[in-house]
């Protein structure tokens, strides 16, 4: 099976679980506004990695699946978070309304924090189909990538650093919190499947680690390259709002450098895990570094 035709069919799957896994009913619209967060939309790179890694490592897609699930919940309860006028205040997201304009800013902020709690309640089903033991450690991994030490805690950074001119250094810490650190735990969540050597895992966590900085800067290029039709949301937002940018720090041609040597690093760390089966997540980082949305 080629790449595209992989792609596809773990969009399809990964779909149609997380449609499962979301709730149905009234609820006031919170139900409705927590499917129209997650469903229909979005490139889908978290589980995407998830599930890659648990392939690579000898494991089911059936046993990754609520990993890959959980954390996509995470990463769309941060946008829906993200878009609200107290934080980047934007109106449109994978090419529709952003939640708080479509159902309200109180239904938004519920929705978001329904969609958290949900992400970890997908990590321990109930029907025994996850050892506890493995449910245990997603959950760790899920936490810290998403709080204070990870996600959250860039987002803050992220907040406090408008206008400021902050250095390569701190740019680079700020982007491997707020992005690279849900991504990185996306690809050691499928690589916790199995029992691992401290060298596979360790090549593993590198790879993620250089993958997750370089989809930031792949971001921050198609800010200033792209259109809001292409990318599904507002383009030229970060130079809009002074935010501080790989681009705006070292300039167009310097950042896609940057990009580059990224995914070479990604590259060069699978090559170290030993591993026989990781076409895939070599094909994902240069999706992800290549791609023009």
């Amino acid at each position: 099976m080629d790449f595209n035709a992989w792609l596809a069919q773990q969009h399809t799957e990964v779909e149609l679980a997380l449609s499962r896994a979301l709730p149905e009913g009234s609820s006031a619209d919170l139900c409705q506004a927590m499917r129209y967060a997650v469903l229909g939309g979005g490139k889908r790179l978290r589980p995407l990695l998830v599930l890659a890694t648990a392939q690579a490592v000898g494991a089911s897609t059936a046993l990754a699946m609520p990993a890959a699930c959980a954390v996509e919940m995470i990463h769309a309860y941060s946008l829906v978070h993200d878009d609200m006028p107290c934080m980047d205040n934007d109106v449109l997201r994978r090419g529709k309304p952003t939640v708080h304009v479509r159902f309200g800013q109180a239904s938004a902020l519920l929705a978001g924090d329904a969609l958290q709690a949900q992400a970890f309640e997908t990590l321990l089903p109930e029907d025994g189909s996850v050892p506890l033991t493995l449910s245990a450690r997603w959950c760790r991994l899920l936490a810290v990538a998403s709080g204070a030490r990870g996600m959250a805690g860039g987002q803050a950074i992220d907040l406090s650093s408008v206008g400021l001119a902050l250095d390569q250094t701190a740019l680079t810490q700020m982007h491997r919190l707020k992005t690279g650190a849900l991504l990185q735990a996306s690809v050691m969540m499928g690589a916790t499947c199995v029992e691992l050597s401290d060298a596979k895992t360790q090549a593993l966590s590198r790879y993620g680690a250089a993958l997750g900085l370089a989809f930031q800067v792949v971001d921050d290029i198609l800010d200033v390259t792209a259109n809001a039709s292409t990318l599904g949301k507002t383009a030229g937002k970060d130079a809009a709002n002074d935010k501080p940018t790989f681009v705006s720090l070292m300039g167009l041609t310097q950042a896609q450098a940057h990009a580059n040597a990224l995914l070479d690093e990604a590259h060069q760390a699978l090559a170290h895990t030993g591993l026989p089966a990781v076409e895939r997540l070599h094909q994902l980082a240069d999706w992800v570094t290549r791609r023009s949305h």
